[in-house]
């Protein structure tokens, strides 16, 4: 398919989806109501009776000295496992609003807590109390049965800030313990990396990812330190875990396609999905990366803005020795998906990838969205252009930038030759 044909067919099926930012559901407000009733109805003097947790949440606030929690969703415990983070969340097409009435019914039952644990016993040894139970729903590939003890009633006041792009999350409440209801799953590779308490944590994740557990699995298993040398296992913060998890496979499979051949035709892929628009451009030649973000004026990142705010991060051949300087997890996250591909298709390539932030994205839902739209992106029709300059000229076309303004802000689009139109 041409590429200037390629881009009418989405021009058109974009115009569908715009609405206006007045025009977004305020369901959270009654979700957060009908949490205090649900909540009441399973609590038995002080004591959430039949919980079922999914998964865990580490904080970063106070790091070493975090808030460790272990998630419930109250009064869905039938259905607990659409309430973890995960690919399905893509398949399944939530919105916004979903993303969020399913953070209010996610209880945070947390206790305060070194990453390290204590001086008499460290994470790895850790297999008893409000943390060894922590990890056991965190290993484990299907929701778990807890009772958890609670000093009092949760805290409503749901917790997104425009800063936390990993993992809102909903009300809070302190735990005073946490015992299993049930023995927990876990799959064999899982209890491969725990019980080699030689093996680096790096070298587990790689490992996990090989043998078919997805980035969201294995970050929950990272997060409640459950991977690395036994001396140096720690919590780690679920934002970080995320970005830790996404780099390292990164890393691996850029490591998989390092010898493979280059794409052998200028290919731009496309996809949209809450409010975020991303083109991929791949173009022949040895491995190299750019995101480039352009965020709308009155959308989450650039809610106060008159004009629209671009950021980028790169690497070349080698990869990076540090971490990003503008574009934070969204990097890592999409970075995964174009390698991914790459790594499926036994090749190599030069890929920038665009995304345009609207002021449809009105609330944070996390990286995920970034990961699941770039890897499906690649599911779908792409066009072609003869040279990577004019893919880039055709896709500006689309977005709200001139090729000027993206030749001074990206790496790969600097070395376009310009045309006198570039600047009109």
């Amino acid at each position: 398919m041409r590429l200037d044909d390629y881009i009418e067919m989405e021009a058109d099926e974009a115009a569908d989806r715009r609405r206006l930012v007045e025009e977004k559901s305020y369901a959270i407000l009654d979700e957060l109501e009908e949490f205090q009733h649900r909540f009441d109805e399973v609590v038995q003097d002080d004591a959430i009776v039949g919980s079922v947790s999914p998964s865990i949440f580490v904080g970063r606030s106070n790091y070493p000295n975090v808030s460790t929690g272990i998630l419930s969703p109250v009064g869905h415990e039938d259905d607990a496992a659409r309430f973890e983070t995960s690919a399905a969340w893509y398949d399944e097409g939530v919105s916004i609003d979903d993303v969020f009435q399913r953070r209010t019914s996610l209880l945070n039952s947390n206790q305060p807590t070194s990453v390290e644990l204590g001086r008499d016993t460290n994470v790895h040894d850790a297999w008893n109390g409000f943390v060894g139970t922590q990890r056991e729903v965190a290993i484990s590939d299907r929701p778990v049965s807890v009772e958890i003890g609670l000093d009092g009633a949760p805290e409503l006041d749901f917790d997104v800030s425009r800063t936390d792009v990993a993992t809102p999350t909903g009300p809070r409440a302190r735990a005073r313990s946490a015992t299993l209801g049930e023995n927990p799953h876990v799959p064999k590779a899982v209890k491969k990396t725990l019980e080699d308490d030689d093996w680096q944590a790096q070298g587990a994740m790689n490992y996990l990812y090989r043998r078919g557990f997805d980035v969201y699995d294995i970050n929950s298993i990272l997060s409640a330190g459950a991977l690395g040398q036994a001396e140096t296992r720690r919590l780690v913060p679920t934002r970080w875990s995320i970005t830790a998890v996404d780099d390292t496979v990164g890393q691996y499979l850029r490591g998989t396609i390092r010898d493979a051949p280059s794409v052998d035709t200028v290919q731009v892929w496309r996809n949209e999905y809450l409010g975020n628009a991303f083109w991929v451009v791949l173009a022949p030649g040895r491995w190299e990366f750019e995101l480039v973000e352009m965020k709308a004026p009155g959308s989450i990142w650039n809610p106060d803005g008159e004009k629209l705010w671009l950021s980028s991060d790169c690497e070349g051949f080698e990869g990076r020795t540090s971490y990003v300087d503008e574009t934070a997890g969204a990097y890592y996250a999409s970075r995964l998906a174009v390698l991914e591909h790459l790594s499926d298709i036994g090749r190599q390539a030069k890929a920038l990838v665009l995304r345009h932030v609207s002021d449809d994205y009105w609330g944070p839902v996390g990286v995920w969205q970034i990961r699941e739209a770039i890897r499906h992106a690649f599911d779908d029709a792409h066009g072609e252009a003869e040279t990577f300059g004019d893919a880039v000229r055709e896709v500006t076309t689309q977005l709200p930038v001139s090729l000027s303004d993206l030749r001074r802000k990206s790496t790969m689009v600097s070395g376009l030759q310009a045309n006198l139109t570039d600047f009109i």
